[in-house]
């Protein structure tokens, strides 16, 4: 069994700032760094720091060849990435005193995936596989039939939201992982239990992940519910958490552990990630997560 992540690949531009600027406002940042970033490649170092057999598969331009060799140094098969991008994507993001962050992305490669690439990438893998995806690259509505014809487990995290997040075949999708926001997006209701009620109501194939913030998260499918608090932590930088918490419940998901466990781990993961500055650089390996 092995994880394919058909992912976004950014440049992430951090500006360390005392709140959000407002609009018509200037506001001086603190810091600005730069790290490889993109929520596809925080989610395949995450399961691969998890212990998983990931691959990565992309677009990136030539100024985004870092973003490649990062990843391989992580032990991310990287065969799946092409090169022949315009110009690698990348991310203007804000972290606030708080930990809070806000992004404004640019889409760049990540934009540029074409049929011929999704399906020379499929070919090496089968139904004992699972397939990752974000909403930070183009053609997945593509993507999930060709993985769902193949009969691999498809993970989405449709993040950023938007409104062709609507249109996808969700009978298709195996594990759906979002946030509040997004629940309340897709499902035109405000409460988790109504997100979640309508989900499952009408989607029973789906495994639902509703990520609450400090409020823990909750899992719910056609037969049960598991809820798991948040580890209290100080928090200095949200950036990858959700990231972390994908790639360590859908690793331990693989390896058959039970739900409740694959949420506490997962969890206390994440717990890592919002306590350190940076994205990918803030998650944890799975020494310190089990330790």
């Amino acid at each position: 069994m092995k994880f394919l992540n058909f992912g976004s690949l950014n440049i992430d531009k951090v500006y360390t700032v005392p709140r959000f600027v407002k609009g018509g406002e200037t506001l001086s940042s603190v810091s600005c760094v730069e790290y490889p970033g993109g929520k596809g490649l925080n989610q395949s170092i995450a399961l691969a720091r998890s212990g998983s057999q990931i691959f990565h598969a992309g677009k990136i331009g030539k100024d985004g060849l870092f973003l490649k060799k990062e990843l391989a140094s992580e032990g991310v098969s990287v065969e799946g990435i092409y090169e022949n991008g315009l110009r690698t994507g990348h991310a203007i993001i804000q972290v606030a005193s708080t930990g809070e962050n806000c992004i404004l992305l640019y889409g760049g490669a990540n934009k540029e995936i074409t049929i011929e690439q999704i399906d020379k990438v499929l070919e090496d893998f089968n139904s004992d596989d699972f397939l990752v995806l974000q909403n930070e690259i183009n053609c997945i509505d593509y993507l999930i039939n060709a993985a769902h014809k193949k009969g691999l487990t498809i993970a989405l995290n449709p993040s950023p939201i938007s409104k062709s997040i609507k249109n996808l075949d969700f009978s298709k999708i195996d594990y759906l992982i979002l946030n509040e926001i997004e629940g309340q997006d897709i499902s035109g209701e405000k409460s988790p239990s109504r997100i979640l009620g309508y989900l499952l109501s009408n989607y029973s194939n789906l495994k639902v992940v509703l990520t609450l913030g400090t409020n823990g998260v909750v899992y719910r499918d056609n037969v049960q519910e598991y809820k798991q608090e948040a580890y209290k932590v100080k928090v200095k930088d949200t950036t990858a958490a959700g990231d972390t918490f994908l790639g360590y419940f859908l690793s331990m998901v693989s390896q058959k552990s039970d739900i409740k466990l694959a949420l506490s781990v997962a969890t206390k993961a994440a717990s890592f990630a919002v306590s350190r500055k940076g994205s990918s650089s803030s998650i944890p390996v799975l020494a310190e997560v089990l330790g």
